[in-house]
């Protein structure tokens, strides 16, 4: 395998120290370990190599191997989620939150639109917070199978939508063109990704986003 590759993979994600799974795309496993959330898409997924769809640990052990092949590989913070930055804890005030709407509740986790924050705690009308990525820090252990090698340029339209959208949608690729029919509306940044990765990887000149009522 190689950068660019469209590729099919299946895998389990854990915490090295603490064998907890964090990741999973094996339904039956998710209920055996008590894991399973109905809101999650249990799936095989489609991923673009080199295009940060995984982590730089796992993109390079899948660029190793063939497709049927299955693998179980330690990844360090380095090549997974990084390191932890005493930086990215910062300090804020309690009513700062409360204007916003936020009760702050230490473990609390926050959705600041790309970026996911933990509370550490309150004390005092201040608030502690944590910008590092909640599995910094930790060496993971992946198991992971390639089960195919997408080469139809529809097949691959759909993951590119499927991945940046978490929506099965209908894609068209037509000579230098792709027509993506939204059910609903896909944000802007989504669509310019999406388009994006389309040009490049397609060698399309051009995509159209359509919706039908």
């Amino acid at each position: 395998m190689q950068e660019g590759d469209f590729v099919e993979i299946e895998y389990v994600g854990k915490i090295k120290d603490t064998d907890e799974i964090f990741d999973l795309t094996d339904e039956k496993l998710a209920k055996e370990k008590g894991i399973f959330n109905e809101k999650s898409d249990y799936k095989p997924v489609n991923i673009i190599l080199g295009e940060k769809f995984v982590v730089k640990g796992l993109e390079e052990i899948i660029k190793q191997m063939n497709v049927g092949e299955e693998k179980t590989a330690t990844i360090t913070p380095e090549d997974g989620f990084g390191i932890r930055d005493a930086k990215m804890i910062k300090t804020v005030s309690e009513s700062e939150l409360r204007k916003q709407k936020i009760n702050p509740i230490p473990g609390m986790i926050l959705d600041l639109g790309n970026v996911k924050a933990r509370i550490q705690s309150v004390n005092s009308g201040r608030v502690r917070i944590d910008f590092n990525h909640p599995l910094a820090g930790r060496d993971l252990e992946y198991k992971v199978k390639v089960n195919k090698k997408i080469e139809d340029n529809g097949e691959k339209a759909k993951a590119i939508v499927k991945f940046l959208t978490g929506e099965e949608l209908e894609a068209k690729v037509e000579e230098k063109k792709v027509i993506v029919e939204e059910k609903k509306a896909i944000p802007e940044e989504a669509k310019m990704k999406i388009a994006e990765l389309m040009k490049k990887h397609l060698k399309v000149e051009k995509v159209d986003f359509t919706q039908s009522f």
